[in-house]
């Protein structure tokens, strides 16, 4: 959309087109949706912020001055967050696992690659690996918001300080501040190989491990599945606050999980890491049904951490709930 086209639809949409409004905001909503989430940690508190952010931009559309269009969008929805952020109260004690930010949900990579640059777009960045993992975002959520806004408009979006700081209404110095405390922490916390986060997407090798791991969790085959894994294997299952560490916990829960039922699994890929979702058909029933999405962090071949989420988001990964036998 030319200069000329938006200027036309802008003024549509301040004379109450609600289709040209909608025109506006369509092509900025996954991205803004990606914004929040990185704020919020949480797919669904994303989602609701950004249509409360959209539904403010439309009651505040005689605000905008005819500037950068996205960077108002960008404004509204930021502050959108740091209201939904203030009024949780949430806090991130110490770290040591997912277990402690029991908020933090999955983001499906298919909609991720819904904001890969068009031509003539080089603004709508690609979503890179290592801005959307999850211990990326669990990092984030330890950020005071303000912090946390500055680190994401900076150093993920590539915002200038001049425009970061009218955004969140800051000084350019205390944005930078902000900026330094934010990465301080990042480098503190984040694991050491966060450098080799460089993939847009899971390798192949982490793609063939996942389709074996599949494989040894359907057939029940708890001893070959320990054979994929390290021995210090972690397993978390946000909200629960538990994090489990090695074999012999997991081999635990495979137990469990074989007296559950019959399991059937597919691949998928989410936060730009591999990952499984599972259905389960319990003793007696006909049909295979939704249970749970495994996102599999691996090191040097293995898998190193499972983190462990329900179903409810099976829809949003293009997922049917139920599978027939």
């Amino acid at each position: 959309m030319t200069s000329t086209e938006t200027d036309g639809t802008v003024a549509a949409a301040k004379a109450g087109d609600e289709t040209a409004f909608a025109a506006l905001t369509a092509r900025h909503r996954r991205e803004l949706h990606v914004h929040c989430y990185r704020m919020l940690g949480s797919f669904d508190e994303a989602e609701d912020v950004v249509q409360e952010a959209l539904i403010n931009a439309w009651r505040g559309l005689d605000t905008f001055d005819g500037g950068n269009f996205r960077a108002w969008l960008y404004r509204i929805a930021t502050n959108a967050c740091l209201d939904a952020i203030r009024k949780s109260e949430r806090q991130v004690p110490s770290l040591r696992s997912f277990a402690e930010v029991p908020w933090i949900q999955p983001y499906p990579d298919r909609l991720l690659d819904e904001i890969a640059p068009p031509d003539g777009e080089p603004h709508a960045l690609a979503v890179a690996r290592e801005t959307i993992e999850l211990a990326f975002l669990a990092v984030l959520q330890m950020l005071p918001p303000r912090q946390r806004a500055v680190l994401i408009l900076r150093d993920v979006l590539g915002w200038a300080a001049a425009e970061t700081a009218t955004l969140l209404d800051l000084s350019v110095p205390a944005a930078n501040s902000a900026l330094q405390r934010g990465r301080a922490t990042l480098r503190e916390r984040l694991p050491r190989q966060r450098g080799e986060w460089t993939a847009a997407a899971p390798s192949e090798e982490e793609r063939a491990l996942v389709r074996r791991l599949i494989e040894a969790h359907d057939r029940g085959d708890f001893a070959s599945l320990g054979e994929l894994v390290r021995d210090d294997v972690r397993v978390t299952m946000p909200p629960e606050p538990n994090c489990y560490i090695g074999l012999e916990h997991l081999a635990r829960h495979g137990r469990i999980a074989e007296e559950m039922g019959e399991w059937r699994a597919v691949a998928v890929d989410a936060n730009r890491m591999p990952a499984f979702a599972s259905y389960l058909r319990r003793p007696g029933d006909a049909a295979f049904r939704a249970f749970k999405l495994d996102l599999v962090h691996v090191v040097d071949g293995k898998a190193a951490e499972f983190t462990t989420f329900d179903s409810h988001l099976f829809p949003a990964f293009g997922l049917d709930t139920m599978l027939e036998g």
